[in-house]
């Protein structure tokens, strides 16, 4: 009778412990070197952002002063900027690909799951696409530039970009515009205007 007893106060003390090390972990927090990644003074990269730079030059991206980036920042190995000014938000889980140039103003409130991307991903032609695909899926991404088509994007000042909005490449947004809640932008947008729909389509004027 004693031994089973020890045998059971032993298994609760290894509980205790072990809880008590997940307890421990759970308190402790990754400190991560952004600065190797990704170029800011003094803005703020949330612990759940995810900044992915393809090139290791910090210099392609660059988040300015007081900025709050939660969501994803991806430029390719084979191409990419991107510029943000100060006073912005990228939500979380939204995502800012670039290939070509993505140049975003001061301002920009953007919520999440947003998607911008310059470029189309992938290839048009099949079989090169097909090809490319599983050298990607090997070796990683490639380093040399493909037939991928991309164009820059330009998201001017004080813009509202709401929540699962998709923008698509060679898009220019003018100052002070709303994008509607889920739209996909294909066009270029008029400053003080709201868009929305699929594709995006004038609403409204909007106050300055």
């Amino acid at each position: 009778m004693k031994h089973i007893i020890k045998r059971v106060l032993k298994r609760i003390i290894r509980k205790i412990y072990y809880l008590g090390e997940l307890h421990e972990l759970a308190e402790k927090k990754t400190v991560y070197d952004w600065h190797s990644v990704v170029s800011f003074e003094n803005a703020k990269i949330h612990e759940n952002a995810i900044i992915a730079n393809g090139q290791k030059d910090k210099s392609k991206i660059l988040v300015g002063n007081d900025s709050l980036i939660v969501g994803t920042l991806l430029i390719y190995p084979s191409g990419g900027q991107i510029t943000m000014g100060q006073n912005c938000y990228l939500g979380d889980h939204s995502r800012i690909w670039s290939y070509n140039n993505i140049t975003i103003g001061d301002d920009v409130i953007i919520s999440h799951n947003v998607n911008i991307m310059d470029n189309n991903s992938h290839e048009l032609n099949t079989k090169e696409r097909v090809q490319n695909a599983r050298i990607s899926l090997k070796e990683g991404l490639p380093s040399v530039k493909g037939n991928i088509l991309s164009a820059p994007i330009i998201i001017e000042d004080k813009v509202w970009i709401n929540f699962n909005v998709t923008i698509l490449k060679g898009v220019k947004i003018g100052e002070g515009a709303i994008i509607a809640a889920g739209a996909l932008v294909t066009k270029d947008v008029a400053p003080y205007t709201m868009v929305g729909g699929c594709p995006a389509k004038f609403i409204k004027n909007v106050p300055e």
